[in-house]
């Protein structure tokens, strides 16, 4: 099976030593504008890796990414619009 990655935003102070970062995890992202690279790694190892990375002296600030613990499934919208429409006093015909 695939292993579990999680993403790791490292905001840096120049770019020119974002290529050192590979050897933590895969580069997905480098932004020139806002100086920053999102960078995969395994979920079991962030921690380590965020510890490492944040004594770097290039590196101004370290974040992980939440969106594994977000939830991913979303509701449809059809019908609580039609309830909403009705609890304010107004139909969808009358607009």
């Amino acid at each position: 099976m695939f292993p579990r990655r999680q993403g790791i935003i490292v905001w840096l102070y120049s770019l020119k030593q974002s290529k050192h970062l590979r050897k933590f995890g895969n580069i997905h992202y480098v932004s020139k504008r806002l100086k920053y690279v999102v960078l995969y790694c395994d979920m079991e190892q962030v921690d380590d890796i965020m510890k490492k990375i944040s004594s770097l002296p290039f590196v101004k600030q370290v974040e992980p990414s939440y969106r594994p613990f977000l939830k991913m499934e979303f509701e449809s919208k059809g019908d609580h619009e039609k309830e909403h429409d009705y609890k304010l006093g107004y139909s969808i015909e009358q607009g």
